[in-house]
């Protein structure tokens, strides 16, 4: 009997930056149920809410300091209960961040592990080395060294891969890995649907004693990810988890990300024999071209394209490896991520065709809060607003190149994650209907636009959306089986397949006209974007538009 998370599309909420209700500038969980008629009307069934636990907020409520709490900023467990109990009424179900690889150094755990080198917590966490030299020389992923001296004064150091005020927990302890499934049945006591697990495939870390090989042998830091991603330690703890929680909450959807995951490590997690994940998501998906970049500065914030061949064979071994074992995760952007409209997308048509292209494939499509309207990242003409050192490398290494503070400011505003993360808007009046108050996040909307401005319009990015998700909840795009069929790089083609049932799926990538030659006469158009021609078993598209043929 299929699971009811095998037909789920899902709607990532960023809570911060949704609606506003009680005037701080700030979204929360009131604002969330204000706003579920629209997530009804929108044709959705799932919502994936970013943390939203208490936390002094470094990462965004990534930190967590207290599990079984609700942050202030977002509301109290009364609002929680209520916005699940709404949610469930109007028949979409929720699934909630969990962050099981660090804490906030703000944690009671934490903050009794370093009150005391006897401390009954202090194997909590990850402490080593001693006279305040570093065990080895790992890069954490927010820069700088994993390595940070303990407070207690110790000379030992702790381990935090993201944030130094992220410490991460000790997994080879079996009481942490005890208390992080107390956390999770917690939650799911409470009634939600599932868990997106947040790095767990960083649980398991190599020798600490093991420095990253450089040729030069010198004190550099590195980001020495095959130390700390992916170890086969990970699916044996994560295995003790997930089977508990199948075994207590069977219908729950556990959702892991799995960043830098391959797909035979997608087999890994997902395949049911296995006991772990019932989905990943990866971001191996896009591959970015380097064509355009400028060698003579820092790459990192640089704006890159698409890489078209390797991206649709990538779909394609993902599609093909992973049938009949789980379902692929679907998405064009997150929180981490530029926006599909600022990242790849050069016009409203092309989005519209590429969120075509992705979505009705075999998976589950997760639709990150606004790309429905078709929003672009946020601009910032302060880069300091964004707080992170990353940045300010950038930006010396692009200003020795000579490049301007402008361009600077846009090339960041195009790419780092935080201009993702900007408010919803709802209506054209002063603060698009999320806050009559300043907004916690500084940056500027780059275009026009709102719900209020899209509803009723049919050619909005909101109507071809709705249409869209409509569509993908038809038998034959929820359980169809998938074929890429073979055209240049300019096109990607694709046929769904169902008992009789048959439909091609045709977008062109390129800003030329193209034509394209099917198999066999599909007669029936399902979902339109831009100019189509269509005579027999030939498609003629204009540049970026995209189709759905029946036949």
């Amino acid at each position: 009997m299929a699971k009811w998370y095998e037909h789920a599309i899902i709607y990532q909420i960023y809570p911060k930056s949704f609606q506003d209700s009680n005037h701080d500038g700030i979204g929360d969980l009131n604002g969330i149920r204000q706003r579920i008629p629209y997530l009804k009307s929108l044709g959705i069934n799932t919502v994936w809410l970013n943390p939203v636990f208490v936390s002094p907020q470094v990462d965004n409520g990534y930190d967590v300091s207290n599990y079984f709490a609700i942050d202030e900023l977002m509301g109290n467990m009364a609002d929680m209960e209520k916005l699940i109990a709404d949610l469930h009424d109007n028949g979409i179900r929720i699934v909630m961040d969990f962050v099981m690889n660090h804490t906030s150094d703000q944690h009671p755990w934490f903050q009794d592990a370093i009150s005391s080198p006897d401390s009954i917590y202090r194997d909590y966490y990850i402490f080593a080395g001693e006279n305040g030299q570093r065990p080895n020389n790992w890069g954490s992923f927010f820069g700088g060294s994993v390595w940070e001296p303990d407070p207690a004064g110790t000379g030992q150091s702790y381990f935090h891969l993201f944030d130094k005020h992220m410490p991460d927990l000790n997994w080879h302890n079996p009481e942490v890995r005890h208390a992080m499934l107390e956390i999770a049945e917690f939650w799911l006591a409470k009634g939600i649907d599932g868990l997106r697990i947040d790095a767990f495939i960083h649980i398991a870390k190599a020798d600490l004693r093991q420095d990253y090989p450089t040729p030069d042998n010198n004190d550099d830091v590195v980001v020495a990810e095959p130390f700390f991603a992916n170890l086969p330690q990970v699916q044996t703890w994560m295995r003790e988890f997930c089977q508990q929680i199948k075994e207590d909450y069977p219908d729950a959807l556990l959702l892991g990300e799995a960043a830098s995951a391959n797909v035979n490590l997608a087999v890994d997690y997902t395949a049911p024999n296995r006991h772990l994940m019932d989905s990943v998501i990866t971001f191996r998906y896009f591959t970015e071209s380097q064509d355009g970049v400028d060698p003579s500065f820092n790459d990192q914030y640089q704006p890159k394209k698409l890489d078209l061949a390797n991206f649709k064979l990538t779909q394609a071994i993902w599609q093909q490896t992973l049938n009949g074992i789980s379902l692929p995760t679907l998405y064009w952007n997150n929180h981490d991520m530029a926006r599909l409209r600022t990242r790849y997308a050069t016009c409203d048509e092309q989005a519209k065709s590429l969120a075509m292209l992705m979505y009705l494939q075999r998976g589950l499509p997760v639709i990150y809060y606004g790309e429905e309207l078709g929003l672009q990242d946020l601009h910032f003409d302060q880069l300091q607003e964004l707080g992170d050192p990353t940045v300010a490398a950038f930006a010396k290494s692009a200003a020795q190149a000579g490049k301007s503070e402008a361009e600077i400011a846009t090339m960041v505003s195009q790419t780092h994650k935080l201009a993702a993360r900007g408010t919803m808007p709802w209506t054209e009046e002063a603060g698009h209907g999320f806050s009559d108050h300043e907004p916690w996040i500084k940056g500027k909307l780059v275009e026009d636009t709102s719900v209020a401005k899209q509803e009723g319009d049919a050619n909005s990015f909101l109507s071809f959306y709705r249409q869209l998700l409509e569509l993908k909840q038809t038998p034959l795009f929820e359980d169809g089986a998938y074929y890429l069929l073979p055209t240049d790089q300019r096109t990607f083609v694709y046929q769904r397949d169902l008992a009789d049932r048959s439909a091609i799926v045709a977008v062109n990538m390129s800003g030329e006209t193209v034509e394209i030659a099917l198999p066999e006469s599909y007669g029936k158009t399902l979902l339109q974007v831009g100019a189509v021609n269509t005579n027999e078993n030939k498609i003629q598209l204009a540049p970026y538009a995209g189709v759905v043929l029946a036949k």
